[in-house]
């Protein structure tokens, strides 16, 4: 991570959050000492940017929908775990009802991922 200038975290929405394992990993890793607290700098000024596929369509993710809660809402605990860390959060990516991709949007999707992914910094998002 201290050799990345940008730091992708790629996973599905399970529960409103990230897969257990991918936290216990964020709980392990993003520690006091290392990324914050005290003498905590490691990942200060790196770019933290979320990739989530999700099994509902992004009109599920509105107050008055089936989430109750914008995406954004409930992305809030990474984008404070970043801040946390001092990093940079760039505005994630989101695949809405990744299964019901069809071929052709799902590659559409792996080719602007793919071409963000060569350029991260440059090609924004921010």
């Amino acid at each position: 991570m201290r050799e990345h200038d940008v730091i992708v975290f790629q996973h599905p929405l399970y529960t409103y959050s990230c897969p257990a394992l991918l936290k216990e990993w964020l709980d392990r890793v993003l520690s006091r000492g290392f990324a914050s607290g005290p003498g905590g700098n490691q990942l200060a000024g790196k770019y933290w940017r979320s990739v989530i596929t999700t099994g509902e369509p992004e009109s599920a993710y509105r107050y008055d929908a089936l989430n109750r809660y914008p995406m954004t809402d409930v992305l809030r605990p990474f984008e404070l775990t970043a801040a946390m860390c001092r990093m940079h959060w760039m505005s994630p990516i989101i695949i809405y009802w990744a299964r019901r991709q069809s071929e052709q949007e799902l590659a559409s999707h792996a080719k602007a991922y793919g071409e963000w992914l060569a350029n991260p910094v440059l090609a924004g998002g921010r």
